[in-house]
Order: C-alpha cells, then structure tokens, then sequence
C-alpha cells in the first residue's frame, strides 16, 4: 500500500498505519546484520509459527525483540535456553499493526567457546593492567576472624559444603550465609549487590565466595567485570571458592585468596581448634616451666644474698682491724720510740730538749734517753 500524507494547509500529516508501513519499508533497505547477546524471555509454543525471544546486552541491559519462524528455529537444533549468550543474523522490521521495533532473525549461533576466550583474556589484560592482580593489593585474612561472611548460591552442594568444612575445623566459628544467584545472567550483579551488603554487616572479618563445579558457561559470572570490580572494592578480605582445581574464573586473580574446595576455604579463613588448644597448651607450658626456671634464679640470687649477709659483718671487721693496723704500723713509725729504737738517744735539759751542743756548758747536768731505758749525764765537753 502507498504512503500517503493528509494536507491540512501547509501541514502534512501522516497516520499511524501510513508512518508505520513507511518505517517498515525503510527498514527494509537496511543490511542483515548479527546481533550478539544473551537469550531471556524465549518462548516456543507448538501451536505459535514463530518463536519469540529477547536478545540482552550483558553491560548495559538494552534489549531487542526477536522473532524467527518456529520450524527455522527448530531445524537449528540449539536446544537454546535464558542466559545463552548467542549471535543473531537477521533484518531489522517494523511490524506495523502494533508498532513493534524487532529483528526478525535468519540464523541464530552460539556465542563460541572461542569468542568467549578471547573476550576474558581481553578483560583479563585489562585489569591486569590496572593492577586489580596485583599482590601488593592482596590482604592478609585475618587469623581468628569474628565473623566469616559466605556468599553462595541455594543449592545444597556447595553451600553445606563450605559449612560443613568451616564448622568442623573451628565449631564456635560465626556465619552469616547471603544466598544469590550464582548462575545465569543476573548472576553477576546479583552477587556484586549480596557481596558488598553482607561487607558491611556487624563483625564481618572476612567473605568467602563459594559456587560448586559446573561447565564454562556456568561459571561466566565469576569471570564477569561488574563483579570482579566488586571484589576488588570490597572493604575486607575476600576469597574466591569457585569450582573446582582446574577452573581459573577471574574472581580467583582478583580475590585476596583463592580456595580450590570447601575444605581449603575453611583452612584459609577458620584456625584448626585442635590445633589451636595444644598450641596454647604448649605456651602454656612453656610459660609454667619459665616462671619454674625465673623462681628458681630469684631463689639462688636471694640465697646468696643472705650468705653475703652473713659475712658481711666479719669482713668489715676485718677490713677496720687492718685499717687500726696499717694506722698504728704508720704511728709507729712516725713515733720518736722508733727512732730510739734504731739506737738514737733524746738529750733533755730541764724541760727542754737539746737539739745543739752550743744549748749546753760545761757541768750541764742532763738526762739521755735510749730506746731502751736511760741515764743521767755531766757535760764535760761541747762541740
């Protein structure tokens, strides 16, 4: 049908059939194009010649409608399912009676391991780059947290896993458990939102990050940037819990620990209790046989402190005789005695002591001492 305008003067205006069925037909002229995005909302009915579904772009959540013959889409083979990421071939179209902006698909592919590959190691280099794998920002855990913090999803597995683990290893550990998708295309933000509400709950110390096996695709959201960033913004230590040894999700370079099962979880972030008591039992006892030895120092000291008491009044005793003997021995040689005694004599007349032969004349009566006794003497002779 021909496009037509209706004129109101110099107004042209066009009805909601005439605009619509112009669009359509500009968009026929379009190129086919491929599409990639996730797959939510597909719907397949046996009675329904087509299939509908909506193609989501992972980063920013635009979407886009999609249609493609049922028998077409059958003939793929996909077994498709939401939260595939995939590549659409087809033509952008109008359809017109309802105004619907769709791409009516031609073929549709899986989103190949390969691309997927590529695109990690893409992101990888670019927060490599940035230095979110760096050691240097890695925390230490903490060695006896208050409380641990276990992000995981509501299945069984994994969860009661990490539990189970924690618990036997340290009983009176401290949980608070947030359960979140862990698989899918909400995944990733969801456990970005879990992560840093349960960061900033009372006590937290420390989180693990806990998701059992699964395929590669399982396990994208793990390598998803929204919440690698998360993990590298998060206020306290977090370690990654995610699969099994042979898987490398991203979260485990970012993460501050990496934990290969439940049980390495609980090692990394819960002491050993056992381990712990006969610990304290050793430093228990070293500190009982140290204060022993320390009792048994001070013991010997104070014993020989009171022998040194003892002895201490004779040894000043004898330090004073021998002081009173070097002082009399030095009395006694500065004492005239001595003198005497080496077979000098003190001539005395009168009162006086004769110190020259001119004190004294002739008929001088006067007394000698010796060192021994004396005698009384007449001065014949002066010299």
């Amino acid at each position: 049908m021909k496009v037509e305008a209706i004129e109101y003067g110099d107004r042209r205006v066009y009805g909601v059939a005439s605009f619509n069925r112009g669009i359509a037909d500009w968009l026929t002229r379009l190129p086919t194009v491929w599409v990639e995005g996730e797959v939510t909302e597909l719907r397949r009915q046996a009675r329904w010649q087509s299939v509908f579904l909506t193609l989501k772009d992972p980063d920013e959540g635009s979407c886009l409608a999609v249609t493609m013959p049922r028998g077409q889409f059958d003939a793929l083979r996909l077994d498709l399912a939401n939260g595939e990421r995939v590549h659409v071939y087809g033509r952008p179209e109008l359809f017109e009676a309802r105004g619907d902006f769709r791409l009516r698909a031609l073929s549709i592919e899986r989103f190949g391991l390969g691309d997927h590959l590529a695109a990690l190691e893409r992101l990888k280099q670019k927060l490599a780059a940035e230095g979110l794998f760096d050691t240097s920002r890695k925390r230490q855990l903490p060695r006896l947290p208050r409380r641990v913090g276990l992000v995981t999803g509501n299945d069984a597995a994994a969860k009661k896993d990490v539990i189970a683990a924690i618990t036997a290893r340290f009983p009176p550990a401290r949980l608070l458990v947030a359960e979140t998708y862990v698989q899918g295309p909400r995944a990733a933000a969801a456990i970005a939102d879990v992560l840093q509400t349960i960061s900033e709950a009372d006590e937290i110390d420390v989180i693990v990050l806990a998701r059992g096996g699964g395929s590669f695709e399982d396990l994208l959201p793990f390598s998803d940037e929204r919440l690698l960033r998360a993990i590298a913004a998060c206020p306290v230590p977090v370690v990654s819990a995610v699969g099994h040894e042979q898987d490398t999700p991203l979260s485990d370079l970012v993460a501050d620990a990496r934990a290969s099962t439940p049980t390495a979880a609980a090692r990394l972030v819960v002491p050993d209790l056992a381990d712990l008591e006969a610990r304290l039992e050793r430093s228990r006892s070293a500190l009982a046989a140290g204060a022993r030895r320390a009792l048994e120092r001070e013991r010997r000291r104070l014993d020989l402190s009171r022998d040194h008491l003892r002895r201490a009044p004779l040894l000043l005793l004898e330090r004073r005789r021998a002081g009173l003997e070097n002082s009399a021995g030095r009395l006694r040689a500065l004492s005239p005695r001595a003198t005497l005694d080496r077979g000098y004599a003190i001539v005395r007349s009168g009162d006086g002591i004769v110190r020259s032969g001119t004190e004294l004349a002739r008929g001088t009566h006067v007394d000698v001492e010796l060192g021994a006794g004396g005698f009384g003497a007449t001065v014949e002779d002066t010299r």
